[in-house]
C-alpha cells in the first residue's frame, strides 16, 4: 500500500468527517445538495457558506457549462454511492477548506478543479498571516511540493526538427533519466544536496548547470530564501539524493513541442515566440520522493499539533498546525527547501535537454538559443501581499495544482514581462495542447493571483487502465504525428487524452473570466515519459 493510500484511511476512516460525510450522503439527495450551489456567471458557480458544516466563508468555483457537468457528476456518484471509499468528491473538498481556520474571503476552485487529498487539486486559499488562529496545511500543498512545469524556446523550425524527430525522441528519452525508481546523472553528494536544498537554482548557476539568466525568468527566481534544510529530515534526503535531475513518473513529462497559434503577438515577442511553427520544450516534474516525505512528516506531525491546540476540521485530510506554531514553521521551512529542490531538477534536465538538443543538431545551446521562458509552480505555499478589505495584508497563499498568475507592473515578475504580465505554462495531457498564458489584474483580485494549471484528471487511472489499450492510444499519437518514449507501457493508457479534461475548455474558462489571458498555443510531436 503506497503512503498516500496509508494517509488517506488513517485520516479519513477516523475522524469526524468520515461521520460527517456518511451521514450527509444519507440524508442528503443530490437536488439537496444542489441547492447550496449556485451559478452566478457563465463561467463560475458560488457554494454558499452553509453547504459544510463551520464553513467560514463561502466557496467559488471557475467552470463553464461544459466543465460543470464533469464536476457535479463527481458530486453525483459521492451521493449515490453505496459505500465509502475514495476522496471526497471536490464540491465538498472546496467547501471544507473554507472551514479552515484563518482563511480569507472564499474558497477557490479552478477550472481544472477535482478531487485530491485533502484540498481538491485545482483549490486555491489564502490564509491571513496576522490572526493567530490562522493555519498551513500539507494538504493545500500537496506530496509533489512544487511539481512545476518549464518551457525553453529554441529558434528551430518545425520542417528543421520533423525530419530528425524520432532521433531526437531518442536522444532526450536516453538523457533525462525516467520512471518511478530513477536516478539522476547529475552527481551529488549529501553536501551538495544539502546546499541544493538551501540555495535551489543559485546552486544549479554555481555548479554549472544552468545559465545565470535562466534564474531571471523563474517563479521566485528559483529560491525560496525561507528555507530551512535543516528541517527535512533524513529519510527525505535519503530519498531525494540519487533523484535529483530525474523526470518520475505519472503526470510528468518532457515534450518537443511546436508553437500552433499566437493570440498575443506582443506578449509572445517579449517571450522570444516570433513565429508559428517554432519549436520549444516543456518539462514538467517536481521534487520527486523528497517532497513527498517531507509532507508525509509533516501530516504526522500536524496530526498531534491539531489535538494539542485543538483544531477541529471537517476532514483529517485537512491536518494543519497553526502558521506561527512549531510544526507550522518547521513544515514551511521542509517546503520551501523541497520547493528549491524541485527547481534544481528541472535545471538538471534543462541541462540535459540542451546537451540533447546540442548532440542531434551539433550546435550549442546557445547558438540554439535555449531559453527559458519561463518556470512556475503549481503545488505551493507561499506569503504574499494582497489587498483585503481595502487594506494590504500578508497571506499564506495555498496553491494545489493551480498556478501563480499575477499581473503587469507587479514587482514580483521579471523586467521583461512586467508589460505582459507573468507567463502561466499550461501543460496539456498526452498528445494534446498546451498554452502559455499570462497573468491580469482581474486574477490578482479575485483569486489571489491564481489560474489553472493544466487539463485535471476526468477518470481515474485504474479506470483509464480498463478502458484504454495500449495500442489504441499507441495509434492515436501515431495519427498525430507524435513521437513517444516510455519507461512503462501502463502511464500510456493512465496518461491518455480520455483520461482527463480538456485544456482548451479550462484555459477558455480561464479567459473568459479574466483571471489569465490567452498568449500562445503549443502542440507536441515527441513526448517522453516514465
Amino acid at each position: 500500500v503506497s503512503t498516500q493510500s496509508f494517509f488517506f484511511f488513517f485520516f479519513f476512516f477516523f475522524s469526524p468527517s468520515f461521520f460527517f460525510f456518511f451521514t450527509q450522503k444519507m440524508s442528503r439527495t443530490l437536488q439537496q445538495e444542489m441547492a447550496y450551489i449556485t451559478k452566478a456567471s457563465p463561467h463560475s458557480y458560488n457554494i454558499r457558506h452553509d453547504f459544510a458544516p463551520n464553513m467560514r466563508v463561502p466557496g467559488i468555483v471557475y467552470v463553464n457549462d461544459e466543465l460543470s457537468g464533469l464536476l457535479f457528476d463527481e458530486l453525483k456518484h459521492s451521493v449515490g454511492r453505496g459505500d465509502v471509499g475514495g476522496f471526497l468528491p471536490a464540491l465538498r473538498q472546496i467547501a471544507n477548506v473554507a472551514a479552515l481556520p484563518g482563511i480569507v474571503r472564499h474558497s477557490i476552485g479552478l477550472p481544472d478543479v477535482h478531487s485530491g487529498y485533502g484540498f481538491a487539486i485545482g483549490n486555491v486559499a489564502a490564509f491571513d498571516m496576522n490572526n493567530p488562529e490562522a493555519i498551513v496545511s500539507p494538504g493545500g500543498v500537496g506530496f509533489d511540493i512544487n511539481c512545476g512545469v518549464r518551457l525553453i524556446r529554441t529558434n528551430l523550425m518545425a520542417d528543421e526538427v520533423i525530419p530528425v524527430q524520432e532521433k531526437l525522441a531518442q536522444m532526450l528519452f536516453d538523457h533525462i533519466p525516467v520512471g518511478v525508481g530513477s536516478q539522476g546523472v547529475i552527481p551529488t553528494s549529501s553536501g551538495n544536496l544539502a546546499e541544493a536544498l538551501e540555495m535551489g537554482m543559485d546552486w544549479s548557476v554555481r555548479e554549472g548547470y544552468s545559465w545565470a539568466e535562466d534564474k531571471e525568468h523563474c517563479e521566485e527566481y528559483g529560491r525560496m530564501l525561507s528555507a530551512n534544510p535543516a528541517k527535512v529530515s533524513a529519510r527525505a534526503r535519503q530519498r531525494g539524493l540519487p533523484q535529483l535531475g530525474t523526470l518520475g513518473a505519472g503526470n510528468h513529462y518532457a515534450e518537443i513541442q511546436v508553437v500552433d497559434e499566437i493570440f498575443d503577438r506582443f506578449a509572445a515577442k517579449k517571450m522570444g515566440i516570433e513565429r508559428r511553427g517554432q519549436v520549444c520544450v516543456m518539462i514538467h516534474s517536481g521534487s520527486r520522493g523528497l517532497g513527498h516525505q517531507v509532507a508525509t512528516d509533516a501530516l504526522m506531525a500536524m496530526e498531534r499539533a491539531m489535538s494539542r491546540d485543538r483544531i477541529a476540521v471537517n476532514d483529517r485530510q485537512l491536518a494543519c498546525a497553526r502558521i506561527a506554531s512549531v510544526e507550522g514553521q518547521d513544515y514551511l521551512g521542509a517546503m520551501a527547501a523541497a520547493a528549491n529542490y524541485a527547481w534544481v531538477n528541472r535545471a538538471s534536465m534543462t541541462f540535459l535537454t540542451r546537451q540533447a538538443f546540442g548532440k542531434c543538431f551539433n550546435q550549442s545551446p546557445d547558438d540554439l538559443d535555449m531559453h527559458v521562458i519561463y518556470d512556475v509552480s503549481h503545488n505551493i505555499a507561499k506569503v504574499e501581499e494582497h489587498m483585503v478589505d481595502g487594506r494590504p495584508t500578508q497571506l499564506l497563499v495555498h496553491r494545489k495544482g493551480a498556478t501563480r498568475a499575477f499581473p503587469p507592473h507587479h514587482p514580483l515578475i521579471p523586467v521583461d514581462y512586467q508589460f505582459t504580465g507573468q507567463p502561466v505554462l499550461i501543460g496539456g495531457t498526452m498528445g494534446t495542447c498546451s498554452y502559455v498564458l499570462t497573468g491580469t489584474e482581474t486574477g490578482f483580485v479575485e483569486t489571489w493571483g491564481s489560474t489553472c494549471h493544466g487539463a485535471g484528471r476526468a477518470s481515474s487511472r485504474c479506470k483509464a487502465r480498463k478502458n484504454l489499450s495500449y495500442q489504441d492510444v499507441l495509434s492515436f499519437l501515431s495519427d498525430h504525428g507524435i513521437s513517444i518514449r516510455v519507461a512503462s507501457p501502463k502511464l500510456v493508457m493512465e496518461e491518455a487524452p480520455e483520461s482527463y479534461k480538456d485544456v482548451s475548455a479550462v484555459v477558455n474558462t480561464c479567459h473568459a473570466a479574466g483571471i489569465s489571458n490567452k498568449a500562445i498555443k503549443l502542440r507536441p510531436i515527441a513526448v517522453i515519459k516514465g
